[in-house]
């Protein structure tokens, strides 16, 4: 089978590797064509464009890339008519991947989504789109599934969260491996997971640095996101106690004693390595206040809203400021709260469903295929 797959994000490149690999143990013919990043290309090497230069943060950047956005979507339907894929497979990226569904719908081809747009936070009335344009949605977090199917009279498949089965199965470095490697000293260590866009760096990184001087026993270690360059980074270090790791997230969480993390599924990551953290979340004004306006959700991490309440602290715009992140980050590194977001870390693993999310969705594909061909 031929395999059209649509990424726009780290998180959907991570994902999107792990499908690829699933759909070859289902597939053994199975051929790809792919919009992600380097993991989907890992796989196989035919990557037509990289998420580095398809994400654009918030609706005032957006707006400004109208023109690059336009031409993408030109290109992407003139690539997938040229290359007749058996199925065009979607994952999360809704601006860009309901319009690429509603055309490829008209035209035919066969339409599966695999971690659904987030309408249950915003544009509820996308669900019309998803209807008539959409031959197939997985879903991963557990309410979802009673959102499409009691709520809107659509029928999805909750196939489990893939990020257990990303942790589960990374190739893991020991701590004193990784201290050398990096030069680290042997403080307990505060991750900084600024993002992954630019844009959202630049908001984050220099609040979450401002409070390094207040913390001496420990050293921060900045996660470097594997679509930006170590150069970029360079300008916010200024202190000896902090370090930078490029694209090995995954290690650090598993050697840290906390983490100041930007809001997204990093948020969820860092949770499912057990380490406590703040979330923090800061736009452009224009966009914070068109947000505020029209996202109907009571909290903005993927924590809080699996668990439907504050496990974790949420700093948002003026909120996250040096004094705010000071006081919580302490509170994450007393042994008491510690230990409440322990237990409440092992129950949000428990509603995600377990291990399988990649081979469960990959059977179903293939299964679909196999029963319509």
């Amino acid at each position: 089978m031929k395999y059209y797959i649509i990424a726009g994000e780290a998180s959907g490149d991570l994902h999107g590797a792990n499908l690829m690999k699933a759909l070859q143990r289902q597939d053994s013919d199975a051929q790809f064509r792919f919009w992600g990043g380097d993991l989907m290309q890992a796989v196989s090497p035919t990557l037509v464009k990289h998420y580095r230069d398809l994400a654009f943060m918030g609706f005032l950047e957006v707006v400004m890339n109208l023109k690059t956005i336009t031409k993408n979507l030109a290109f992407c339907k003139k690539d997938i008519e040229s290359y007749q894929p058996d199925v065009i497979i979607f994952i999360d990226y809704p601006g860009f991947n309901l319009r690429i569904a509603k055309w490829a719908k008209q035209k035919g081809f066969k339409t599966h989504y695999y971690i659904s747009p987030q309408i249950w936070a915003w544009k509820e009335n996308r669900i019309h789109d998803i209807k008539r344009d959409v031959d197939k949605m997985y879903v991963i977090l557990p309410f979802e599934k009673s959102f499409y199917e009691d709520k809107h009279n659509y029928p999805v498949e909750f196939v489990g969260h893939p990020l257990i089965d990303a942790i589960a199965n990374r190739t893991q470095v020991t701590e004193k491996q990784f201290r050398i490697q990096h030069k680290l000293s042997d403080k307990p260590i505060i991750a900084l997971l600024p993002g992954s866009r630019k844009q959202e760096i630049q908001k984050m990184l220099a609040v979450m640095l401002s409070v390094v001087k207040d913390f001496e026993d420990y050293q921060f270690v900045i996660a470097g996101a594997p679509s930006q360059d170590y150069e970029f980074y360079t300008s916010f270090i200024n202190n000896e106690n902090v370090s930078f790791v490029d694209n090995q997230t995954y290690d650090l969480l598993s050697l840290s004693s906390a983490a100041l993390v930007t809001s997204g599924t990093a948020t969820l990551e860092t949770a499912l390595f057990k380490v406590p953290e703040v979330v923090c979340y800061k736009g452009s004004w224009l966009s914070y206040q068109i947000a505020k306006r029209i996202i109907n959700l009571d909290y903005i991490s993927l924590v809080n809203l699996i668990m439907d309440q504050p496990v974790v602290t949420e700093l948002i715009q003026d909120d996250f400021n040096t004094k705010r992140l000071k006081k919580e980050l302490h509170a994450i590194l007393e042994t008491k709260k510690r230990d409440t977001l322990f237990m409440q870390y092992f129950e949000l693993e428990k509603k995600l469903g377990g291990k399988g999310a990649s081979a469960k969705t990959a059977k179903l594909i293939y299964t679909d295929l196999q029963t319509i061909s």
